[in-house]
């Protein structure tokens, strides 16, 4: 989350925000398919194009108040299927039930239900798992059409031409491997891939890891999400400054088992059972445990270490 979640932007703004990015991107398109590879695997050799620049000055949008929310696709019981290592398939309701929300525009929450209070849930694979069930892991420019579901457009403070976009596998909480996908910065793309490495080799549990839209960005607040991520075009918790994010530096792990707080803010909101940090579930990123240790090996620090709010799931180039 980083400085990571703030208040909902208004949702005229993300529209046009949404519509001058569209005509643009498809100009960049053309220009990635030459984007140089700076080191990274997959990548042209061929020098880049123009791509456009950002406007400078431009105002970051905010975002949801919570992390982004998506509904899982045939998730209709709560029962424990074989075979997956005790995790069960998402309560039917999931990413539907909208919170009232304060004048900041945080979701209202009353206590973690029960479902969720030790979650554990199935991953629905929305990109093919490795066959082998090895690690696997690609970078290359951002293609066309993952930018048009992304949150980039032009206006954000990195230029496509900077971005790269990752397929690496993670071990889910179901015990099995599934491929994820990332956005991050050309200049971290090969210290994020070494990170899921040793994740993916620690078997650490990440629930889901998707590129995160427009939609999910601008959404309403449900509390409940949980998926891993990095570039996300908007601004810092309660600020109108960009978050690390949106230079796609700082990835988020697993949210709703690692979330933000300050004071009695918790995000996303339904996550309050996992403020207690003393009580380790699957899923949980500790001081002494493998995902610090993992980020820590590449230079990135942990919000977790924050001392006026902490941010459990936010890891970052510069800590911040």
């Amino acid at each position: 989350m980083g400085p990571r979640t703030g208040p909902r932007l208004d949702g005229r703004t993300a529209r046009r925000r949404a519509t001058g990015g569209a005509a643009l991107a498809a100009l960049v398109v053309v220009a990635l398919a030459a984007c140089g590879g700076d080191g990274t695997p997959a990548a042209s050799t061929t020098t880049p194009q123009a791509t456009p620049t950002p406007t400078a000055g431009t105002t970051p949008p905010t975002s949801p108040a919570v992390a982004p929310t998506t509904v899982p696709p045939t998730a209709v019981t709560a029962t424990t299927p074989a075979g997956t290592n005790g995790a069960t398939l998402a309560p039917a309701w999931l990413g539907t039930r909208v919170l009232p929300t304060d004048a900041e525009g945080f979701g209202i929450a009353d206590g973690t239900p029960r479902e969720l209070r030790d979650r554990r849930i199935v991953t629905v694979d929305l990109l093919p798992p490795p066959v082998d069930g090895r690690f696997h892991a690609t970078v290359t420019p951002v293609p066309a059409d993952v930018v048009q579901r992304s949150t980039w457009a032009p206006g954000c403070p990195v230029a496509l031409a900077d971005l790269r976009y990752l397929t690496v596998s993670f071990r889910g909480f179901d015990g099995r491997a599934h491929t994820g996908e990332l956005i991050v910065h050309r200049s971290v793309a090969a210290d994020v891939v070494t990170v899921f490495r040793r994740l993916f080799a620690a078997g650490f549990p990440i629930e889901r890891m998707h590129v995160t839209t427009v939609e999910e960005r601008d959404a309403a607040p449900t509390g409940d999400g949980n998926n891993t991520s990095g570039f996300n075009c908007r601004s810092a918790v309660s600020t109108t400054s960009w978050s690390e994010h949106a230079y796609g530096k700082a990835i988020d792990v697993d949210p709703f088992q690692n979330p933000y707080v300050k004071g009695t803010l918790v995000l996303p909101e339904l996550a309050g059972a996992y403020t207690a940090r003393r009580d380790p579930r699957p899923g949980m990123i500790t001081p002494g445990g493998p995902v610090v240790a993992a980020f820590r090996s590449v230079g990135w620090g942990w919000g977790g270490s924050w001392r006026s709010a902490k941010d459990y799931m936010h890891f970052s180039v510069n800590g911040r």
